[in-house]
């Protein structure tokens, strides 16, 4: 009989482990995807660096610009442009434009892609919005700047190497604020 006992309460325990593993991978999932997605661009994912590229090369790239927003989201976004053209290597800067029309403050946080999504792993953002939240107050106007270059090492991509125009997207979702909401220097204006 004890021998039934201390087998159940083996068994119980292995099934306990396995329910902690299990909510603990649950919970490790969307920081370990993400982390995958950076590192091989998986996606679309862009990379990130501080400092420009010390390679520029005479071949160009069309980049394009879009902007969205989900679904319930009261803002206005936009690109400021519709593309440009750079030399890879190059040091580019984007600006896009988001309005708050609303009566009331509005925080929202911008997720991106690139496509091709073969782009991603050599399309390096230095400086975004991306990277933070941003809150808007009732009526304000924000011009958002995103610092970008495309890594060099995109023509020795058998893929990659073939592609003539990246388009770079976000979409800007509405999130709760955080109380530490550090950003970008950016140009705000009332209503």
């Amino acid at each position: 009989m004890a021998t039934a006992d201390t087998n159940a309460t083996k068994i119980a325990l292995r099934l306990v482990g396995v329910v902690v593993f299990m909510v603990g991978m649950a919970f490790a999932a969307v920081p370990l995807y993400d982390l995958f997605c950076r590192v091989t661009g998986y996606g679309g994912t862009t990379q990130t660096d501080a400092a420009p590229s010390d390679v520029v090369l005479d071949r160009t790239v069309t980049v394009r610009f879009d902007a969205s927003t989900m679904s319930g989201m009261p803002w206005e976004f936009k690109p400021m442009q519709r593309q440009a053209e750079l030399r890879i290597g190059e040091t580019g800067l984007a600006f896009y434009e988001a309005h708050n029309p609303t009566a009331r403050p509005v925080t929202g946080t911008a997720s991106f892609n690139v496509t091709p999504f073969s782009a991603g792993p050599y399309f390096v953002k230095m400086e975004c919005f991306c990277f933070t939240e941003t809150t808007l107050q009732p009526g304000e106007r924000m011009t958002m700047p995103v610092s970008y270059y495309i890594d060099p090492e995109l023509v020795d991509d058998a893929e990659a190497g073939r592609i003539h125009t990246i388009t770079l997207s976000y979409t800007f979702f509405e999130t709760e604020p955080s109380e530490a909401s550090l950003g970008l220097p950016t140009e705000r204006t009332g209503g």
